[in-house]
């Protein structure tokens, strides 16, 4: 069950690299977050605007981050964006679509938890994983197992739906304080 007020979801691509993945992954996951009624979306290309992410993020009340796996960890130019930021994330959900070969970008996001918990920010146990994510997409850009792929992404935006309500009401309530 999710609540019936939508609530500000910005979307961030962490990968920069030339010839990068990431676009399809987005794209996927955006077209099954905008096939909802309690989502107002925002898209945060950090290939497209590198310093986008401090004004996407305040005013957004949850965040899912597309990050693939690099090195057994997360893009560098990620890094840099996120220690360019600090209250942004105060008090707000996080989750992950991640991809990369084998572990489908797990790793990845295993390395950004604890970076998000210094941040204060709360990220969701879900995560909507591609493993070989280049050989399970189609030329249309569809996940080649619909079912499974999409009922991930269900499951995480229903779980992120509750964070970001909860957690908006409770910043309304009363300010953060770290």
């Amino acid at each position: 069950m999710t609540s019936n007020t939508p609530y500000r979801l910005a979307v961030v691509i962490s990968s920069v690299r030339e010839g990068r993945f990431a676009p399809v992954v987005a794209n996927w996951f955006l077209e099954r977050a905008k096939q909802r009624d309690d989502v107002i979306l925002n898209v945060i290309d950090l290939a497209e605007s590198p310093g986008g992410l401090s004004d996407g993020v305040t005013a957004a009340d949850a965040v899912v981050v597309i990050v693939p796996e690099y090195n057994h960890s997360y893009p560098g130019p990620f890094k840099t964006a996120l220690d360019d930021t600090g209250r942004e994330w105060h008090g707000k959900p996080v989750a992950f679509v991640s991809y990369g070969g084998i572990s489908g970008g797990l790793r990845a996001v295993e390395h950004l938890r604890p970076v998000f918990a210094e941040l204060h920010a709360m990220t969701i146990r879900e995560t909507v994983s591609f493993p070989y994510a280049w050989n399970n997409f189609g030329p249309d850009g569809e996940h080649l197992d619909a079912d499974g792929a999409d009922l991930a992404a269900t499951t995480l935006l229903n779980q992120l739906n509750w964070w970001a309500n909860a957690l908006r009401d409770a910043r309304q309530a009363r300010p953060y304080a770290a």
